[in-house]
């Protein structure tokens, strides 16, 4: 009883967070750092730092790495908004007393786009594009038998036409298990790292310091502002609502606080069938645009290797939906 109580009041203190307003709204850059990588995790509203257990722990929480026994790699194929491609793929080895250790990278890019100008509205005849790139290690542990811990660092790159920016940045994450329902609580900290800044050779421009004399140009610059990372704190929970033999169905709840938008709730279910065949939906609230998930996935076995097939689906209200397609391997 003592175990359930404690349950309910961490689900209650969940709720009850997002009613918090953020002054920073939109500050932030590196945008592509928010993509929900894993249409299983995108299946489950992003509740899903407590549950995660796989090599998709990479972009959610390293401490969910520390589940890995022996090898898993993760491959995902995002198409954001009709517009852009995203691709994602980590692979993660066990130590054994060593720890976990693992790498990552995300990749966001674009087709090339037409240069247009107030001169020519209808085209130049030249073309710029724009990618976006995190690769980073990760390394988690078992601190006992209960309690994960990790750690990810990362390097981000971002471009535009000439213009580029560099950084880097820690994820952070735990995990601690209860004896009760399969309760985890977890929390985690991504993208915390310096302010990021725009540079190149299309910012340099000739100026004149007196346009009233005929001076000599001189070679200068423009200073472009630097803008931070979105920083992201996320506490979560994940338990096990009902099983049988056959039959499994559980549940997630995060409470997310951006550095730039306001608090946020996120709840997550799956239904599975002899842990093979899978139906999850999700839900997040206090989003602009976005609010229900659908999704489905299939584990199974060819030879040693562990195949998960998952699929999702998050449905706009403005925006155009968006597919998730991922594939997973556990050997």
């Amino acid at each position: 009883m003592k175990k359930f109580n404690l349950l309910i009041t961490l689900i209650i203190i969940l709720t009850s967070i997002g009613a918090g307003q953020n002054p920073n709204l939109g500050t932030a850059g590196a945008q592509f750092l928010k993509i929900p990588v894993s249409a299983h995790a995108s299946a489950m509203g992003g509740a899903f730092i407590g549950m995660v257990d796989d090599a998709t722990a990479f972009f959610w929480n390293p401490a969910g790495l520390a589940h890995v026994e022996s090898n898993a790699a993760h491959f995902s194929y995002i198409r954001w908004f009709e517009m852009f491609d995203v691709n994602a793929a980590s692979f993660i080895h066990n130590f054994g007393d060593v720890g976990i250790l693992g790498a990552g990278i995300l990749v966001f890019s674009t087709g090339e786009m037409e240069i247009t100008t107030e001169k020519y509205p209808n085209g130049t005849d030249r073309f710029f594009d724009a990618q976006d790139i995190a690769i980073g290690i990760s390394y988690a542990k078992h601190l006992t038998d209960k309690f994960r811990v990790g750690i990810t660092a990362k390097y981000i790159h971002q471009r535009i036409w000439d213009e580029t920016a560099n950084g880097i940045a820690f994820d952070i994450g735990t995990q601690y298990e209860i004896d009760f329902q399969k309760l985890v609580i977890a929390m985690s900290m991504t993208n915390f790292g310096p302010d990021m800044k725009m540079d190149g050779p299309n910012l340099a421009v000739k100026y004149d310091g007196d346009q009233f004399l005929q001076n000599r140009l001189v070679p200068a610059n423009y200073e472009t502002e630097d803008y931070p990372l979105p920083l992201n704190f996320q506490f979560g929970l994940s338990f096990e609502i009902y099983r049988t033999d056959f039959f499994a169905f559980r549940g997630g709840i995060d409470a997310v606080h951006p550095n730039d938008n306001n608090e946020r709730i996120q709840f997550g279910a799956e239904a599975g069938i002899f842990d093979q065949l899978f139906v999850r939906v999700g839900y997040k609230s206090q989003h602009d645009d976005e609010d229900f998930n659908f999704g489905a996935g299939v584990n199974t076995f060819l030879g040693s290797f562990l195949l998960k097939l998952d699929y999702a689906y998050s449905v706009y209200n403005i925006l155009p939906d968006v597919h998730f397609i991922s594939i997973g391997f556990e050997f």
